[in-house]
């Protein structure tokens, strides 16, 4: 789904509303339509998420509180977020996005069910969070 397809609606409005960590869609199709930052995090079209080919993805976790900090264009087909996670190497163009739009639920339901086989979660686990620096253990 890289690339454009001349069939694929584009964009005419593009939003991200940083309080609820939505960004909001309106293709030229009419459709019109709000994803959550952390479903585009895990649905990333990166190498990082996606892998090099099938089977080489990569489950993403503990994405529950992301947000995306920055949205740069990318010539006239995509954009790119940088996420509050330091994840910036999507390049969602406007057939990803669609994609992703029109498929919000069940691609949503396919990751939970994801995680529940994985014995995974959407919460961060501070267990493996490095230590914080300073504190009593510091003196």
């Amino acid at each position: 789904m890289a690339g454009l397809d001349s069939k694929t609606p584009i964009p005419t409005e593009i939003t991200l509303h940083q309080k609820s960590r939505t960004l909001e869609i309106a293709f030229d199709d009419g459709g019109h339509y709000q994803l959550p930052a952390e479903f585009l995090r895990v649905c990333s079209p990166s190498a990082e998420v996606r892998g090099h080919g099938p089977g080489q993805e990569t489950l993403q976790t503990g994405k529950r509180n992301v947000e995306i900090t920055a949205l740069e264009p990318v010539g006239n087909y995509a954009v790119q977020p940088t996420f509050s996670d330091g994840h910036n190497t999507g390049i969602y163009s406007w057939d990803w996005l669609h994609h992703l739009a029109v498929n919000h639920e069940s691609l949503w339901a396919e990751y939970l069910e994801r995680l529940e086989k994985a014995g995974a979660s959407r919460d961060i686990d501070s267990t493996t969070l490095p230590p914080k620096s300073g504190g009593c253990g510091s003196h």
